[in-house]
């Protein structure tokens, strides 16, 4: 499936591609900005290949940042393989089960996501400015951590897919007492993880337009080397303000494309 789309729309999806993997690197979520571009750019789109296309694209950020943060801290790495496993069988089913779903049922479940997002960001001031108080981490903890950020995260991120980066940075510093950096990077290596499942299931269903994702994995891939040096050097307590700009947008967006308000 290759739909004709102009010039311009591409460019704008393009642009997107770059800031979703920018904000990706910094604080997760950049699926929170990339997926609504797409249903908005491609709205004759079938759902299957807008979800398949978006992890085309967002792979590639991904592990530009992911590549980023475990030359600074190798445990990084290893911390988020162990989880990655879990979470790449979960983004397996979770992908499996996206094909079924519809366009009708897709926009509000995207908008509950980011409502349930916004809710913690405003909630929670500190989050992204502070380090969560340290803790023993115990086998029952990293076994929590391979349940909730690795299989329930995973097939979360094969089914829909915005925020969760976003609920992995808060889940790892949650159950595992990371650091607001070490979580982020922790997140960035199981998000690799689980959009190599969902993209292996996407591809084998030729639900990936790779017309429309090959020029937005560049981009995508520029904002996330970006984004992840920026993270290292200032924190990413500042892309607070962004975030939430930028989950209002798009909830009046798309609420106004699915209600006509």
């Amino acid at each position: 499936m290759s739909p004709d789309i102009s010039l311009t729309t591409l460019l704008l999806l393009c642009l997107a591609a770059a800031a979703a993997g920018w904000i990706d690197a910094v604080v997760g979520g950049g699926g929170l900005l990339q997926l609504p571009a797409l249903l908005v750019g491609l709205p004759h789109l079938p759902p299957a290949h807008i979800l398949g296309t978006n992890k085309a694209v967002a792979i590639c950020g991904t592990t530009a940042a992911a590549v980023a943060y475990t030359r600074r801290d190798p445990m990084t790495l290893r911390s988020g393989l162990r989880i990655g496993l879990a979470a790449l069988v979960g983004s397996l089913a979770g992908a499996f089960f996206a094909s079924g779903i519809n366009s009708a049922v897709l926009r509000p479940l995207i908008m509950a996501v980011l409502l349930a997002v916004l809710a913690f960001v405003l909630l929670r001031p500190t989050f992204g400015a502070t380090a969560p108080s340290p803790g023993p981490v115990t086998r029952r903890r990293v076994l929590t951590a391979i349940a909730v950020a690795g299989l329930g995260i995973g097939f979360y991120d094969g089914l829909i897919g915005p925020g969760t980066g976003t609920f992995l940075v808060i889940a790892l510093a949650a159950i595992l007492h990371m650091d607001l950096v070490t979580a982020s990077g922790t997140s960035k290596v199981i998000n690799v993880c689980t959009n190599v499942g969902a993209l292996v299931t996407f591809s084998l269903q030729g639900a990936v337009v790779w017309q429309i994702a090959a020029p937005m994995a560049v981009f995508n891939l520029a904002g996330g080397a970006t984004g992840a040096r920026m993270a290292l050097k200032r924190g990413s307590g500042f892309v607070r303000g962004v975030l939430v700009v930028v989950v209002v947008s798009l909830v009046c967006k798309l609420a106004y494309d699915q209600w006509g308000w």
